[in-house]
């Protein structure tokens, strides 16, 4: 016999109830045990008929499907062919991507008031709150950004970097690292539209006994009214300055002898000076990081690059250069949405309307805090460091055989010694976590 394969084995289909998605199932216990399916069909539109699904059974498929690493409603006929973990989960019905397609558009269509995201919007508050509850934390950094995402889509609009796409906001607790709220904006929305308002939605949502301490955020947030808010709030903040002309002319008036390099060499000085703005009710520190033009510009007169922060620190707690250290740990907010985009693929958006495109982000944003939840509250402080890809390959895509035996459904892994034991205590912990 003529072999016509590069490798000598052979390739066979099977009726056994076999997955490759074996860790999915504690994940979906864990969703179970947070009472996501119950808080969803409570908090949303029911069906129009008997024979229409349960909102759970959307949100569950979109959410499982998002953390296994689907990307596109297409990816949700892949859970289908997990039909017996499914049903292992208690989530037998996968509405078809058309179906699912239709159910985003009613559940954020304006014309009826945007009922399903606003329901989503409530599951979501009720899930960080139960997944804050075991934290054991009191005061958080609130890191606000905004993340462009780009899409193709006819009725999307240019952002300011001109692409077609989106350009939600953002709002993470740095020390969880939850995404506390999420706003779904159109591309052609400036940034700096709205922060005070988004603040306050983000305050808004903090647990009792728990607080928003610091704030951190780019020069979108360098406004006056929301200094001003901070400030009566008793909240530590550092925000980057734009560099407008009061800006500059504070600049330029700093001694020279006033700056100094932190470290012999490193390429750059820091110095700071006192500033304030129009219509902000205190001063603030002003500090300017400093770096030589390595090129020279015919355009540019300056010989130096200016990095500015306006920050609220008092000097006896940090130094000029732990405030931009501070500030600039910020950055990790960059992390954050590439864990949105990569890992749970939210760079790319399912439908061609804008208010249907702001539900599915919004269970996107809800998989995302579920996972994070399951990583830092059921499973061990190794594991942590993770990313959602990293997590995925170890933990969820795990060779599995479903049996039926004596009335139970049996899910046999293929594990060793040592991540059978480290399942086991997941699940004990998943248990242990459960809201009775």
């Amino acid at each position: 016999m003529i072999r016509q394969t590069v490798l000598g084995f052979k390739i066979e289909s099977t009726e056994e109830e076999l997955t490759a998605h074996g860790g999915l199932a504690l994940l979906a216990e864990y969703h179970h045990g947070l009472g996501l399916r119950q808080l969803v069909d409570r908090s949303l539109p029911a069906p129009g008929s008997n024979r229409g699904y349960a909102p759970s059974a959307f949100v569950e498929s979109l959410v499982l499907m998002l953390q296994a690493g689907g990307q596109t409603l297409e990816d949700l006929r892949e859970l289908e062919q997990e039909a017996p973990l499914m049903k292992l989960v208690g989530r037998e019905e996968i509405p078809d991507p058309d179906t699912v397609g239709d159910w985003l558009r009613r559940m954020g269509d304006p014309q009826v008031g945007q009922a399903g995201l606003h329901g989503l919007g409530q599951v979501r508050d009720l899930l960080n709150q139960r997944l804050l509850h075991h934290d054991g934390m009191r005061e958080y950094t609130l890191d606000a950004d905004a993340m462009q995402i780009e899409a193709e889509k006819q009725e999307a609009a240019w952002t300011y970097q001109g692409v077609k796409g989106y350009m939600p906001m953002l709002g993470f607790l740095f020390e969880t690292p939850l995404c506390l709220f999420e706003e779904f904006r159109e591309g052609n929305i400036s940034p700096g539209a709205g922060q005070l308002a988004f603040y306050r939605q983000c305050q808004q949502r903090m647990p009792k006994g728990k607080r928003l301490a610091c704030y951190r955020a780019d020069s979108a947030s360098y406004q006056a009214e929301l200094i001003n808010a901070l400030e009566a709030d008793g909240v530590i903040w550092a925000i980057t300055a734009d560099q407008d002309q009061a800006v500059k002319e504070a600049i330029l008036n700093i001694p020279s002898d006033a700056w100094e390099e932190p470290t012999r060499g490193c390429g750059y000085e820091v110095a700071e000076t006192v500033h304030t703005m129009a219509h902000t009710h205190q001063a603030f520190r002003l500090i300017i990081k400093r770096e030589l033009r390595r090129q020279p510009d015919l355009f540019a007169q300056e010989r130096y690059f200016y990095h500015a922060v306006a920050s609220n620190w008092p000097s006896e707690q940090k130094s000029t250069l732990q405030v931009l250290e501070w500030h600039n740990q910020r950055g990790q907010a960059e992390n954050f949405h590439k864990e949105l985009k990569g890992g749970l693929g939210l760079d790319r958006m399912p439908c061609g309307q804008g208010f249907a495109n702001a539900v599915f982000f919004r269970i996107g944003v809800i998989a995302y805090n579920l996972f994070l939840g399951f990583k830092r509250l059921a499973c061990p402080p190794s594991s942590w460091h993770h990313t959602i890809a990293t997590f995925r390959w170890k933990l969820i895509q795990v060779a599995g055989r479903i049996l039926h035996h004596a009335g139970r459904m049996i899910l046999k892994l293929a594990l060793d010694a040592e991540k059978f034991l480290l399942y086991r205590q997941i699940r004990r912990r998943c248990f242990e976590l459960a809201v009775t």
